[in-house]
């Protein structure tokens, strides 16, 4: 009985391996895609989208730490969701994204699906100020780029359905304190289970609130 074994665990092996090849071709695939679109359209996201560098920190903070089940409040016309799905494709995880203006979700929608990235994105239309609080999580990673006098809530919201480890993020806070952002940092202060950083690299400050 030996030999058909040994057969049978080659057989296994030899999928395994064609398996594994498998992934690594679609990954690649993937990534020229992604990138592809990203060097085409350097230079020009406009209408309230990220820079390329906050971009790339939002990318890296999800490899870092591996999380996979995101959120992002502002989608604008896909660019920082890009960087994020991107980076979730490779952790296996999924972003749903809230855009409540329906040109530039209609434009977001196009875009993830040119970078091959929709399947890894659920992309909502609506108001986020009653879409975010009816959302069950959990969440492991939180983008928030919508209105600024609203940061507050959206923690608020949020807070109890991120999972510990899980991190809170907020663009266009550094210098700022009018337009509700010095009310949001303050109350980030106050939170206990918050640990909060501020990115030096991004352009336009971006706030870290990690759950401990």
């Amino acid at each position: 009985m030996r030999r058909p074994i040994l057969v049978f665990a080659a057989a296994l092996l030899c999928a395994t391996t064609l398996i594994a090849d498998q992934q690594v071709s679609a990954t690649r695939d993937l990534d020229r895609k992604v990138q592809a679109l990203l060097d085409a359209r350097r230079g020009t996201w406009r209408d309230l989208n990220v820079p390329e560098s906050d971009g790339r920190v939002l990318h890296e903070l999800i490899l870092k730490h591996r999380f996979t089940r995101a959120l992002e409040i502002g989608t604008s016309t896909g660019h920082s969701g890009i960087w994020i799905a991107w980076a979730l494709a490779k952790t296996g995880g999924k972003l749903t994204t809230v855009e409540i203006d329906p040109d530039r979700h209609r434009t977001a929608v196009a875009n993830f699906t040119e970078a091959g990235l929709a399947p890894y994105v659920d992309a909502r239309l609506g108001d986020a100020h009653a879409i975010v609080p009816a959302l069950s999580g959990p969440f492991d990673f939180v983008f928030s780029d919508a209105d600024k006098d609203w940061y507050t809530n959206y923690f608020v919201a949020v807070w109890p359905k991120v999972v510990a480890g899980g991190c809170f993020t907020a663009h266009n806070v550094s210098g700022r304190t009018g337009g509700g952002i010095g009310e949001f940092l303050s109350h980030l202060s106050k939170v206990p289970d918050a640990v909060t950083r501020f990115d030096r690299s991004s352009r336009a400050g971006i706030s870290i609130s990690c759950k401990g």
